[in-house]
């Protein structure tokens, strides 16, 4: 086998027998099998391990997602023109969304987030175009968060998400409850 090659392997038993996903004894007789006792002068480095590498690849999604989200949920509200802040946030919600359909195959943390970031800027972005296009109307308000709300609820139904199923119907709940109390 090929230097390059060996060494990857090494780095892998490394990575393994650091966080502890095989027994010990079994990665200590791999390292011996695969550097053929020469174990002193093959030393693996868990830091070049492949799986270690994805994991710090993937890390900056985990901070920038949320925080894109959010600072476009901000904006929404914040910005004086219509179109400079809702339509920018539309597109971002929907690539967000549609990147979340396209990692839901994969599990981590990753999808979770931009389940969460899609629904938030959408939701930022119904509400505002409600509130621009209808002020003062409060039926079309809680039409829209209802709407909202149960976009969750059915989603969470149908994709088995524990946490999207529960928000849409609180949503629903708080919205009905606060309505029945305003009336």
């Amino acid at each position: 086998m090929t230097n390059p090659r060996k060494q990857i392997i090494v780095n892998e038993i490394t990575f393994w027998k650091k966080n502890k996903m095989l027994p010990e004894h079994y990665c200590d007789f791999l390292m011996t099998l695969y550097t053929e006792g020469n174990e002193v002068q093959i030393a693996g480095d868990a830091k070049q391990a492949v799986k270690a590498q994805e994991k710090r690849k993937g890390r900056w999604l985990y901070i920038a997602v949320p925080l894109i989200a959010i600072i476009l949920f901000a904006t929404l509200f914040l910005a004086d023109s219509f179109w400079i802040a809702t339509v920018p946030a539309v597109i971002i919600g929907l690539i967000i969304t549609v990147a979340a359909f396209m990692t839901a195959k994969k599990t981590g943390l990753l999808t979770p987030l931009l389940y969460v970031s899609g629904a938030l800027v959408i939701f930022g972005a119904s509400v505002r175009l409600c509130v621009t296009y209808m002020p003062g109307n409060n039926a079309a308000i809680y039409a829209v968060l209802i709407l909202n709300s149960l976009f969750w609820f059915l989603s969470g139904l149908k994709m088995k998400l524990t946490y999207l199923t529960i928000s849409g119907a609180l949503g629903i709940l708080v919205i009905v409850i606060y309505m029945g109390m305003n009336l």
